[in-house]
């Protein structure tokens, strides 16, 4: 389990693919970090960034260089927009989950790295980290349990068991210098101009391969689970996102009317909350069916029912196609 910190030394020892792919100011920026000379290289990021607004490979070094300049708030902000502009790109979800971790902001965290590995299913780190942020959930759970009942001994085995994963005793010489805590590994650098249409950016050091790629029921699971997550979260164009171009639509409303529809249901309450179950999935070819329990709570209706989800596999990821 992973325990790297998200440090000036492990952020600086990866920076050598966006020194050699950026122009000369982002290599100044670059060189000034690994310097430590962290107030240089943000006002020669901004100077570029002046000219070269939208650019992704420089807006990524300007959120490193802000966490490193411990102006957290404002690296989020920063990871945020290019999750908005470059929604393709896993590497900004990493860093805002590293970021929200370290605020022990963990559900925020958790959503952020779904979206990661919603956009790369084979993204080892996020899958990684996210293990590190179910344990901590758990550990939480687990000894909320133990204060409500002393005597829950299943409750103690697990979250001793949870602790021992993250005890100095259980890691690596070069992995006890790190706080004896979950904490997330962040990512240092972009893939060179990177583009819609692209591949999936492979990772630091993979010489150009991308890793396993998830097994079919794995991949639709992170899908429907994306998909709640983003219902949850009210995000109303990452949720619009996940129903396929030929989606059947209720009683064959037209597609505009529906997306306004369901807007103004994501958008109208103060709150929801999501919570699916009872998962069963079934694939054939490039189709599957997700049957759930789907329990759905906001300020103004509760709901608890069994939904179908068929979905369809189109240019590699899954798409709902129905809805029962």
């Amino acid at each position: 389990m992973s325990l790297t910190r998200f440090s000036a030394a492990f952020l600086l020892s990866l920076l050598s693919a966006v020194a050699l792919a950026a122009p000369s100011t982002l290599q100044d920026a670059t060189q000034a970090m690994r310097k430590g000379q962290n107030a240089i290289a943000l006002d020669k990021v901004n100077a570029y960034l002046s000219n070269n607004p939208k650019d992704a490979q420089g807006r990524f070094l300007k959120g490193l260089i802000l966490t490193e300049l411990g102006r957290n708030p404002e690296a989020i902000k920063v990871f945020t927009e290019l999750t908005e502009d470059y929604p393709e790109l896993p590497e900004p979800y990493n860093n805002l989950a590293v970021l929200y971790a370290a605020q022990a902001d963990y559900e925020h965290a958790k959503q952020s790295l779904e979206m990661a590995i919603r956009t790369h299913p084979s993204y080892a780190t996020a899958h990684e980290n996210l293990g590190d942020i179910y344990a901590k959930l758990a550990s939480q759970a687990y000894d909320k349990a133990m204060q409500l009942d002393k005597a829950n001994v299943s409750a103690q085995t697990k979250l001793a068991l949870i602790q021992e994963l993250f005890s100095p005793t259980s890691r690596t010489p070069e992995e006890t210098r790190a706080p004896a805590k979950p904490e997330q590994t962040a990512q240092t650098s972009l893939p060179q101009e990177p583009d819609r249409t692209a591949a999936p950016p492979t990772q630091p050091g993979d010489s150009g391969s991308v890793g396993p790629v998830l097994a079919p029921k794995d991949a639709v699971l992170a899908t429907v689970h994306a998909w709640s997550t983003a219902w949850s979260g009210k995000d109303v164009r990452t949720y619009l996102s996940f129903y396929d171009a030929d989606f059947k639509t209720p009683r064959n409303t037209d597609r505009a009317t529906w997306e306004a529809m369901r807007t103004d249901r994501l958008t109208t309450p103060e709150y929801i909350k999501l919570d699916i179950s009872q998962i069963k999935v079934s694939i054939e070819g490039d189709s599957a069916t997700v049957r759930f329990r789907q329990r759905y709570e906001s300020n103004t209706y509760k709901s608890n029912d069994y939904k179908t989800l068929i979905l369809v596999h189109r240019d590699g990821a899954w798409k709902i196609l129905e809805e029962r």
